[in-house]
C-alpha cells in the first residue's frame, strides 16, 4: 500500500512539473510574445499615464453619467496599479527578517 501511494504521488508530481516546464519553454520560444518592457518603454508609458491623469483631472465630471464616472475610476485604479508595479523597486523586509539581521550583526560584532 505504501509503495502504491509513493508511486502515485511521484506520478502526480511529475505530471505537474513537466506541464509547467513545457508551457514555460513554449512561452520563451515564441518570438512574437514580449514578456518584459525596457526602461524606455516603461518611462514612455508612465508619461502617457501622467498625461491621461492630468486630462481626467481637468475634465468636467459633473456632465458625465454614472457609468462613465465608474469607467474613469476603474481606469485610474488600473493605471495606479501599473504605476506602482513599475515605479517601485524597493526592498521589503518583514519584521522577522529585521530581527534575524540584528541578531546576526550582534553575534558577529
Amino acid at each position: 500500500m505504501k509503495r502504491k501511494t509513493c508511486t502515485l504521488l511521484a506520478i502526480v508530481m511529475m505530471a505537474f512539473t513537466f506541464g509547467e516546464t513545457v508551457s514555460a519553454k513554449a512561452l520563451a520560444d515564441d518570438p512574437g510574445k514580449k514578456t518584459e518592457m525596457t526602461d524606455a518603454e516603461i518611462e514612455a508609458r508612465l508619461a502617457e499615464m501622467r498625461a491621461r491623469v492630468a486630462e481626467i483631472k481637468a475634465m468636467d465630471k459633473s456632465s458625465l453619467s454614472k457609468v462613465e464616472r465608474k469607467a474613469l475610476k476603474k481606469e485610474l485604479r488600473e493605471m495606479n496599479k501599473q504605476a506602482r508595479k513599475w515605479g517601485s523597486g524597493g526592498i521589503y523586509l518583514s519584521v522577522g527578517a529585521v530581527i534575524v539581521i540584528i541578531l546576526v550583526l550582534i553575534l558577529i560584532l
